[in-house]
């Protein structure tokens, strides 16, 4: 009798450590997010990771550059409209794609990603969309001085895209693979800007620096940043009157 108490004491004991550690390590959470109060609602800014996010607004669900390896999605709801910037692996995952789908699901991308994802709608910079109020607008993402090989800068000019999202008077800019474009630094009006910050793709924190002391976003998020100090672009943009905000976007 006594070794069949025990038998059930150390069951129940199992039990209980499996659930702790399911609890305290082993389960993914949901990705961090911010709020941004705009006239339309408050708007989630979810930090899925590297160059993937989603903005939700009121039940309205937008992915940017949905791609499984940079988060988990498990716990994450499907698409209304999926935003993809040009068709390098990091930014575009067909199979997580079909996942996020739903009937009347939108996905909008560069020319080039079509051939990944034929049911898209192609957008090129200067087009621009409006779906439940929400105003899209593709504009220039690519590089100007880093290249694969002398002259074949890693994102050419004409083939990816960023966007700028208007939702509820605020102004929203996913810059893509970009350096620091002429484009890019004559901007206006921009609240919050997420711009990419690792070298060799994309820009150094003093490229990054530069775009935003010229176009002025209220709030800035460097994204997609890799192994770069984040604490080099803190300090180049004291007393900007630019607010840095760092997540997990590695």
């Amino acid at each position: 009798m006594k070794n069949c108490h025990l038998d059930i004491f150390k069951k129940a004991f199992v039990l209980l450590i499996f659930i702790a550690m399911t609890i305290t390590g082993f389960s993914q959470e949901p990705p961090e997010f911010d709020k941004i109060v705009t006239s339309s609602g408050i708007v989630e800014l979810h930090f899925i990771g590297h160059g993937s996010l989603m903005f939700k607004v009121n039940g309205f669900v937008i992915y940017i550059d949905p791609v499984r390896s940079s988060g988990n999605y498990d716990f994450l709801p499907k698409a209304d409209i999926i935003l993809v910037t040009h068709e390098h692996g990091d930014h575009l995952d067909v199979s997580l794609i079909a996942d996020l789908k739903k009937p009347g699901t939108l996905l909008f991308c560069n020319q080039n990603s079509l051939a990944k994802v034929p049911w898209a709608l192609a957008m090129k910079a200067g087009d621009r969309q409006e779906i439940n109020n929400i105003v899209i607008e593709a504009v220039p993402a690519y590089n100007i001085v880093n290249e694969s090989s002398p002259g074949h800068p890693f994102h050419p000019k004409g083939v990816g895209i960023g966007y700028i999202l208007t939702i509820g008077g605020k102004r929203f800019y996913v810059a893509g693979d970009t350096e620091n474009t002429p484009e890019m630094k004559s901007l206006r009006n921009i609240d919050v800007a997420f711009l990419p910050m690792n070298l060799p793709y994309t820009m150094t924190p003093a490229m990054v620096a530069d775009a935003a002391l010229a176009f002025k976003p209220k709030i800035l998020y460097p994204y997609h940043f890799g192994e770069t100090d984040t604490n080099e672009i803190v300090k180049l943009l004291k007393d900007s009157g630019i607010e840095v905000r760092i997540r997990s976007l590695k």
